[in-house]
């Protein structure tokens, strides 16, 4: 679904520490990212698919939390941000299975991220 939070990210200088927590506390679990060594996929107690990830970060500068939202064209969704006053953080990336990311920083400085899923 379009125009819609349906994904977070946490990053964290202790991840076993972070899935540890999060776990505990929501009933989250976790599996290895298969394209990157560095992130955890994340699913709801009763989810078949991933809804986050916990990021390994080299630093706690780096520690964050951020949400996503999925929208139709990565690329124009980042030039109508940009034209709105957003700052690009992380300009468009599209992995190997064909997801497509970019992070962004709004008008008052908060971190937040776009995506569109591979095409079907």
């Amino acid at each position: 679904m379009t125009n819609t939070i349906n994904w977070f990210q946490v990053g964290s200088t202790e991840p076993e520490q972070a899935k540890s927590f999060y776990g505990a506390l929501f009933g989250w679990t976790f599996v290895s990212d298969p394209e990157n060594d560095n992130y955890d996929l994340v699913r709801y107690p009763g989810s078949e698919i991933p809804v986050g990830g916990i990021a390994r970060t080299e630093q706690a500068a780096q520690n964050h939390a951020v949400v996503f939202v999925e929208v139709a064209n990565v690329g124009a969704t980042v030039a109508e941000a940009e034209r709105l006053g957003a700052k690009v953080v992380v300009p468009p990336i599209t992995s190997a299975s064909g997801l497509t990311f970019a992070h962004l920083a709004d008008v008052s400085g908060n971190a937040f991220g776009v995506y569109s899923s591979p095409a079907a």
